[in-house]
C-alpha cells in the first residue's frame, strides 16, 4: 500500500478515498471522541441500574472492571496490531464492536448483558485508543509536515478526555429529562457509531501493508535498553492518573447519591464531565509551558484535588467533594499528555502503535485495580472511610510516579 496524498488519492485496491488527510484527521479525531464519550455514558445510570436490578454497590465495580478487563485484553492483544494491518481497517473494527455493544446494552437487560455490553465495549476501546493515537499523528504529519508533531499528541489526549467528559453529561441529560433512560443514551450513540463507521471507511491509510505478514504474538514493549526506563516512568504516571478517572467514572455517582445524599442523574453527569474536562482544559490552558513544567503543575493539582475530594467525603461537602475532582481531573490531564507524548517521541514509526499500546494497557489497569479495590472497601468498611483510603493510597503513587517521571525527564 501506497502512501495516500490528495483528496482523490487511491489505494492498492483501487478504492477511491473521499478525504485527504486534513479532512481523514478531524474523522478519525470525531471518531474517537465519540467512542470514548459512548465508554462512559452509563456512568451516571448505574444508580439506575442498581434500583432495578436491586444489586449491592460492590457489583457496580465488578460491571465497571469488566470494561477495564475488556480494554486490558484488546491491547494486549490486539491493540499494536494496526502497525502491520492498518490503522483505518483496526480503527474500523473497533468502532463496529462499539456498536455491538449498543445493541447488547439495548436487547439484554440483565446484569450478565451489563457485563457483556462492558466488556465489548471495553474491547472496542482497547483496539482504537493506541490506533487512533497513531492514526490522528500520521495523518497530521502528512497534511502539515511543518507542524510541530506535540500539536497533534495535545489533540489526541484533548480528544481522548473530552469524549470521557461528554459521555456522563450526555446520559446524565437524557437519564434525567428524557423518558426510557436506560435506551436512549445508547440509542443516541447507536447512530453517531454508525455514522462514525462510515467516515472512518473514508479516511486515508497511513501504514504500508507488508507483503509478508509477521508472525502474530501478544503486545510487548519494543524499545531501545537506554529508553525503557522513560516508558516505564511514563506509565507509572499514567497508571496513577487513571486510578482517579476510574473513581469518578464507577463509584462516584453512587457516592453522591448515598453520602451526599444528592440523587439527581443529571448531577451525576455533571460532576464526572467537570472532572474530565478539566483533565482536557488544562493541557489546553498550560500547553506553552514546558513538559517539566506540565509535570510539577500536574503532580501539585492531582496531590491538591486528592485531598480536597476526600475531605469533602468526609465532612461530606458537596462543593469540597467536587472541587477536589475538578483539581484532581486537571493534574491528570497534564501528566496523562505527558506520559502520552514521552512514549509517542520514543517510538519509531513502525512500532509506534505497539508502544501506544503498552502505555495505554498500563493506564487502564490503573483504572481497574484501585476501583475494585475501593469497591471492596466499601463493602467492608462505612463508605467514607474507604474513600479517604483510596485517596491516600493514589495520592502516594501520584508522588511516587510523578517524581520519577521527572527524574526520567530531565535526564
Amino acid at each position: 500500500m501506497t502512501t495516500l496524498t490528495g483528496p482523490r488519492a487511491v489505494d492498492t485496491v483501487g478504492t477511491r478515498v473521499r478525504f485527504a488527510h486534513g479532512p481523514g484527521f478531524w474523522a478519525i479525531a470525531a471518531a474517537f471522541l465519540i467512542t470514548m464519550a459512548f465508554s462512559t455514558v452509563p456512568t451516571p445510570l448505574y444508580a439506575l441500574y442498581q434500583q432495578r436490578d436491586g444489586f449491592p454497590t460492590f457489583l457496580i465495580t465488578v460491571i465497571f472492571a469488566a470494561y477495564a478487563v475488556g480494554v486490558m485484553a484488546s491491547l494486549y492483544l490486539a491493540g499494536h496490531v494496526s502497525d502491520w494491518l492498518g490503522r483505518r481497517r483496526v480503527a474500523l473494527v473497533a468502532v463496529l464492536a462499539e456498536v455491538v455493544a449498543a445493541l447488547i446494552f439495548l436487547f439484554w437487560r440483565d446484569v450478565p448483558g451489563l457485563l457483556l455490553a462492558r466488556f465489548v465495549t471495553g474491547v472496542g476501546v482497547g483496539i482504537l485508543t493506541a490506533t487512533a493515537t497513531a492514526h490522528l499523528s500520521e495523518l497530521r504529519k502528512i497534511a502539515r509536515p511543518e507542524e510541530d508533531p506535540s500539536r497533534s499528541a495535545l489533540i489526541s489526549t484533548v480528544v481522548n478526555l473530552g469524549g470521557l467528559a461528554i459521555g456522563p453529561l450526555v446520559g446524565g441529560l437524557l437519564a434525567q429529562y428524557v423518558g426510557q433512560p436506560l435506551d436512549r443514551p445508547y440509542e443516541v450513540f447507536l447512530v453517531l457509531l454508525v455514522i462514525s463507521a462510515f467516515g472512518i471507511a473514508l479516511v486515508p491509510e497511513t501504514v504500508e501493508r507488508r507483503e509478508t505478514r509477521p508472525a502474530y504474538r501478544p503486545q510487548r514493549v519494543a524499545l531501545p535498553a537506554a529508553a525503557k526506563p522513560q516508558f516505564f516512568a511514563a506509565a507509572v504516571g499514567a497508571f496513577a492518573a487513571f486510578a482517579i478517572f476510574g473513581l469518578f467514572t464507577s463509584l462516584a455517582p453512587t457516592f453522591l447519591a448515598g453520602t451526599l445524599h444528592h440523587t439527581s442523574r443529571l448531577l451525576a453527569g455533571v460532576v464526572t464531565f467537570a472532572v474530565f474536562s478539566a483533565g482536557a482544559a488544562s493541557q489546553v490552558v498550560f500547553v506553552r509551558l514546558t513538559r517539566t513544567r506540565q509535570l510539577q503543575l500536574g503532580l501539585a493539582f492531582m496531590s491538591a484535588g486528592l485531598a480536597g475530594f476526600a475531605a469533602g467525603g468526609l465532612t461530606p461537602s458537596l462543593a469540597l467533594f467536587v472541587l477536589g475532582g475538578v483539581i484532581a481531573g486537571a493534574g491528570v490531564g497534564l501528566v496523562f499528555r505527558a506520559a502520552v507524548a514521552t512514549a509517542a517521541g520514543l517510538a519509531d514509526a513502525d512500532s509506534r502503535g505497539e508502544v501506544l499500546a503498552a502505555l495505554f494497557l498500563v493506564a487502564y489497569a490503573g483504572l481497574a485495580l484501585p476501583v475494585l479495590a475501593i469497591g471492596l472497601g466499601i463493602a467492608l468498611l462505612p463508605a467514607e472511610l474507604a474513600l479517604v483510603l483510596f485517596a491516600a493510597i493514589i495520592l502516594v503513587m501520584v508522588n511516587a510516579a510523578g517524581l520519577r517521571m521527572l527524574a526520567a525527564d530531565r535526564r
